[in-house]
């Protein structure tokens, strides 16, 4: 994957990438509200708009060290709105500690399939959009 890496550091909108039939979006440090409502905003146009299908959206968020309630519900949102408009999405590369935080302040990530890294999120998003089940995608957080 390297060389297809977007981040995002700065007040401007967060990259979209297209791998093919998936899109890849990659945070990187603080997420501000305005940018993670744009950034939902942008996934389900992209979708929508996309002159070839797309399957599915992997959000890598390894460069992300906290994930707040507002961010949680936007990232639900994202799923949910993929998921109306035909295409599945793979949180990927949560750290321990974001995890732990999550649990603890009782937010679920409903709709949203978990993966250890990007590689595995595509591997994840492979298999669910070939003919195999989705039951291999894990849900919540």
């Amino acid at each position: 994957m390297t060389g297809f890496v977007a981040t995002h550091s700065g007040p401007g909108p967060v990259p979209v990438l297209a791998l093919g039939d998936v899109l890849l979006v990659t945070l990187q440090g603080e997420l501000h509200d305005g940018a993670a409502e744009q950034l939902q905003h942008d996934i389900a146009q992209r979708i929508a708009s996309s002159a070839t299908p797309v399957n599915g959206v992997v959000i890598d968020i390894s460069g992300v060290e906290i994930v707040d309630s507002f961010l949680g519900r936007v990232l639900a949102e994202i799923a949910a709105s993929s998921r109306l408009l035909a295409a599945r999405t793979v949180l990927a590369g949560m750290r321990p500690a974001v995890a732990l935080t999550l649990v603890e302040m009782g937010l679920t990530l409903p709709g949203l399939g978990t993966a250890l890294n990007v590689e595995r999120a595509l591997s994840l998003l492979g298999r669910a959009t070939s003919a195999a089940p989705t039951a291999h995608l894990e849900e919540g957080a």
